[in-house]
């Protein structure tokens, strides 16, 4: 990816913390700057959740070999009978 340059003022004690926490996780202060933005614009979440997505394609058969392929679908029904039954309470408690 192309880099640009972007210059900022800040003042003193800001771009010491900067420099603080850049050294503190042992990476440039550009780099810091970049990843609090890329933060800030949920880049770095859609990025975990996209790879997280393809882990979990890649490994769905291991997971369906150790924990069984209907788990997640039985969760998912005892789950709603679970809210069904709550919800029948809630009514019960508003008459």
């Amino acid at each position: 990816m192309a880099k640009t340059q972007l210059n900022v003022r800040v003042d003193e004690g800001t771009a010491r913390a900067a420099r603080e926490r850049a050294l503190a996780r042992g990476m440039s202060v550009n780099r810091y700057i970049e990843e609090l933005v890329r933060q800030d614009t949920g880049e770095a979440g859609h990025t975990f959740v996209e790879a997280a997505a393809d882990f979990m394609k890649q490994y769905e058969s291991v997971f369906a070999e150790e924990f069984g392929a209907d788990r997640g679908a039985d969760r998912n029904a005892d789950r709603s009978a679970e809210l069904g039954s709550d919800r029948g309470s809630d009514r019960e408690s508003r008459r």
